[in-house]
Formats: C-alpha cells, sequence, structure tokens
C-alpha cells in the first residue's frame, strides 16, 4: 500500500527530508549527468530528484500513482505532474529514456504489472534507476520516515526481482548511513555519516539504488495491453497532459 501524497510531502519539508534530498540527489545526479535531449519520466514520489533536470531533459514529468495521490508540481512553472494507474502508463511504447522509480517498488500491490509498464514504455537504450529501502538497514525499521514503509529488499532480493522482469542490474549504490532522526547535531553531520558508513558497514545502507538496462529480447506486451496504454485518472487543473511521444515520422 502507497503513502499518501501528503506524509511524502511533510517528509520532505522536514529538516531529516532535506538531507535526504540532497544526499540521494547527488548520487542520482553523478550517475545521469547529462540527459539533454531525453526524456525523463519519475514514478511514485520522484519530484524532490526531478528538479535537478529541468533545464535538460526534453521532456521531464512526475507520473503519481492513483493510490497515492497527486499534487501540484512544480511550484511555480508548468505543471508537470500527472496521476496515473500505475499498471496502466499513459505513455506509448519506448516513449522514455530514463524512468526514476522511487517511493513505489515497496509499496505497490501488483509489482508484476507494474514492472511490466516500466519495461513495456522504456526505450530499448534506456535506463531505469530504482531506488528502495534496504532490508538490512535501520531506516526499514523506524515508521518516521517514508523508507519505514512497505517491504525492503536486499540486494539479492532486488537483482532477482529485476532479472524476472526482463532488466538487467547494471550499477549498484547504497546510500543513507546516518541515522533516520530529526537530531541538528546528526543533520550537521550527515556527510560523515555516509563516508563512514560507506567505509564501515557498506551494506547496512538506508537504501539501495541500482540503475538496470531493458532487455529487448523480453517478453512483447500483448496487443490488448498496448491498446490499453493510453489511459489514464482525471488530474488537478494545470497538471501537464501525458506525453506520448510520435512514432517514426521525423517529428520530435
Amino acid at each position: 500500500m502507497h503513502l499518501d501524497v501528503v506524509d511524502l510531502k511533510e517528509f520532505y519539508t522536514s529538516p531529516l527530508g532535506h538531507v535526504v534530498r540532497r544526499l540521494l540527489g547527488a548520487r542520482l545526479r553523478a550517475r545521469w549527468t547529462d540527459l539533454d535531449g531525453l526524456d525523463l519520466f519519475g514514478l511514485g514520489y520522484a519530484t524532490p530528484y526531478l528538479g535537478a533536470f529541468k533545464d535538460e531533459a526534453r521532456t521531464l514529468a512526475a507520473l503519481m500513482p492513483a493510490e497515492q495521490g497527486v499534487i501540484s508540481w512544480p511550484n511555480p512553472g508548468p505543471r508537470r505532474s500527472v496521476l496515473v494507474e500505475e499498471a496502466e502508463l499513459p505513455l506509448l511504447d519506448g516513449a522514455a529514456d530514463r524512468l526514476l522509480l522511487v517511493h513505489l517498488v515497496e509499496g505497490t500491490d501488483d509489482l508484476r504489472s507494474l514492472l511490466r509498464e516500466v519495461w513495456r514504455v522504456l526505450a530499448p537504450q534506456g535506463r531505469v534507476l530504482v531506488i528502495v529501502p534496504n532490508r538490512r538497514g535501520l531506516w526499514a525499521r523506524v515508521e518516521t520516515t517514508p523508507f519505514g514503509s512497505g517491504r525492503p529488499y536486499s540486494r539479492s532480493q532486488l537483482s532477482r526481482l529485476l532479472r524476472d522482469a526482463s532488466f538487467v542490474p547494471e550499477h549498484w549504490q547504497h546510500a543513507l548511513y546516518m541515522p533516520p532522526f530529526n537530531y541538528r547535531f546528526l543533520l550537521k553531520w550527515s556527510l560523515f555519516w555516509e563516508r563512514l558508513g560507506l567505509v564501515l558497514w557498506p551494506a547496512f545502507s538506508g537504501v539501495i539504488m541500482v540503475e538496470a538496462s531493458k532487455q529487448v529480447y523480453g517478453a512483447v506486451p500483448s496487443k490488448a495491453k498496448r491498446k490499453r496504454a493510453g489511459r489514464f485518472a482525471p488530474v488537478p487543473a494545470g497538471a501537464v497532459a501525458p506525453f506520448q511521444r510520435e512514432k517514426a515520422s521525423g517529428k520530435s
């Protein structure tokens, strides 16, 4: 079950949430250094991390599951948030060059259908980056943060999950070694905790981040499934319309 969007937004406006945004955002930005001309979509609650790419990606949108709810994003600026059914994304086959999944995999009720949709909309040379709570870490045991909700994963579990869905895990990272508490002295030394954890207890991070590619020889979605791909739920006034990449016709 997904967390409510109001709770997620509240966490990321807290001091601890700001630190999490900075630490994970730096890892993400270091991995995706140049998205010029690419189409990037965040699925789940990815808005804290998408803003870094707003002047770079050709298309940028936050796809928020109906069970979670949607917020208007960004503020100010043209709205780029869309309320969607996670098993029927409003994107054409191969429309996404990059997909960021955060606060999603651990809470979905139909993981198989979700990953099939992610496979369908990801371009053949695209990349998906998944962030999930680490089963071994302290963050998965503390319910005062979003990473303490839902099902946490070990690296082997996440690898098996992706491979079964026709993805190839290619790059792994561990992050969030500081204790998950809103204490000023802990927040002040967040970078110290991050460096110390990477050296002393690398497997006990708060989250696992993995970038994966698509196996293009995987099973092709059924025709009926592709016909349903254009459906989407109503969104608040001002939100962006669902993006659909033009078929090969020379249009941009």
